[in-house]
């Protein structure tokens, strides 16, 4: 069988088992949670901190041309306008700049949240924007079918010092058809109306309770949700000739106990390597040598991971990356947190490689394939030792200290349900994870 055709083969096997179309939805829930308090939104303003290469940012988006006023340790500062509004997006984002070591900032009348000198419960989630693609019809309405206003009111309330998102924030993409319920009167395509109701609006909440990092998913590319990613996210300055940001620079986030490397993985080729990408990606790998260890890698794309198996066969594995990275990967990486497949997966390997965490499960459409142990999986010619693959629910992460702040590699990470209930638990020391049997 020709490489291409047993490429869509595959892809159609695994669109079978791992997809769930529309009509797998029931009817709007009739026991939904009542809507979380939006810390961080006023009538005209949301606003959060996150980091960017430059260090530390508080950005806010208004309905007005002007930007809010705000303060650093009780001093006026002036927001600079990042992004001025544009057709499809009639609004102003903001952004200042904030030196490390500083006590408080406000934005309108919001105090936001600065960095904790020493982080200790991370949270990490993805993939949380709701699907209206084709036949792929998410119950955009039903908070129990797309979960992620509930998952940040779980993540929230357990307080958390940092918030990773591992990318796809963006998923309305086309309309929601007449008479369907579960999404009617969804918005769609890359507009303020579609970023505000898949992310700001059910994220308010948690923009409002820690700084975040935020990781470009392949959702966010140019030609899908790329505007509205390039204009208020985005860590580097936004393109206003273009609209719409090319790849991301890769930039580095210096915390106490570890660097957190971001690299923008959001098109590398999957099912097919190329050469010419694979190679810029082993020098963005290469040059994380420079940091002191340990590093976290964060990129949307997972390595050698894998959503599944389909015929004895890793599906959704990303040929590229692993091309890239296989003889190039520094020892100061440790750790890598993905999302990209819909699950929560946990791998360590027979090889010398980083560990592998998937966070993948945050609102969008759920991996269906069988949980169980990866132990033995063969994914782009790495074998996995041990580890955690677990599908069907969803969830959050939350990454902890393990041991001492002397041995600061050492660390506990929690996958929770939508709700907050822990579900599983491994731990993770240098490039070593160990999980609890489910």
């Amino acid at each position: 069988m020709r490489l291409s055709k047993f490429i869509g083969v595959l892809s159609s096997m695994a669109a079978a088992c791992f997809a769930q179309p529309s009509l797998a939805q029931p009817s709007l829930s009739e026991t939904a949670p009542p809507p979380v308090a939006r810390a961080s939104e006023s009538a005209d303003v949301i606003s959060w901190v996150q980091y960017v290469a430059q260090g530390l940012e508080a950005r806010a988006v208004t309905d007005r041309a002007s930007c809010p006023a705000a303060s650093i340790d009780g001093t006026p500062a002036a927001m600079q306008v990042r992004a001025a509004p544009a057709s499809d997006f009639p609004n102003t984002v903001c952004t200042l700049s904030l030196p490390f070591g500083a006590t408080s900032v406000v934005v309108g009348s919001t105090a936001l949240p600065l960095p904790a000198s020493m982080p200790k419960r991370i949270a990490v989630i993805g993939d949380t924007g709701c699907r209206l693609k084709g036949i792929y019809l998410q119950a955009c309405n039903d908070p129990v079918r797309w979960p992620f206003r509930q998952i940040v009111t779980a993540i929230a309330a357990k307080k958390p010092d940092l918030v990773i998102h591992v990318g796809d924030y963006h998923y309305r993409e086309t309309p929601c058809p007449k008479g369907d319920a579960g999404c009617a009167g969804s918005p769609f395509g890359d507009n303020w109306n579609v970023w505000r109701e898949d992310f700001f609006a059910p994220a308010a909440t948690l923009l409002g309770a820690a700084p975040w990092v935020m990781v470009r998913g392949n959702h966010e590319v140019c030609g899908r949700g790329g505007q509205g990613w390039s204009r208020a996210l985005e860590a580097a300055a936004f393109d206003v000739a273009r609209g719409c940001n090319g790849t991301s620079p890769p930039f580095a986030v210096p915390l106490p106990q570890m660097t957190l490397a971001v690299v923008d993985t959001s098109n590398a080729a999957e099912p097919v390597a190329d050469a010419t990408q694979a190679a810029a990606f082993r020098a963005e790998y290469s040059a994380l040598a420079r940091y002191r260890s340990p590093v976290w890698l964060l990129q949307h794309r997972p390595i050698w991971s894998t959503g599944g198996m389909v015929a004895g066969l890793p599906f959704g594995d990303n040929k590229t990356l692993a091309l890239a990275a296989r003889d190039a990967m520094p020892e100061q990486v440790q750790l890598s947190l993905s999302g990209h497949h819909h699950i929560f997966q946990v791998l360590s390997y027979v090889e010398n490689l980083p560990a592998q965490i998937v966070v993948g499960h945050g609102g969008d459409y759920l991996n269906i394939g069988r949980s169980g142990d990866p132990a033995g999986w063969v994914i782009n010619g790495v074998t996995v030792r041990s580890g955690l693959h677990h599908t069907g629910k969803f969830g959050f992460a939350m990454l902890e200290p393990a041991a001492s702040e002397t041995a600061p590699d050492g660390w506990q990470i929690t996958n929770y349900d939508q709700t907050g209930q822990p579900l599983q638990r491994c731990h993770v020391a240098g490039r070593t994870a160990t999980c609890a049997s489910e």
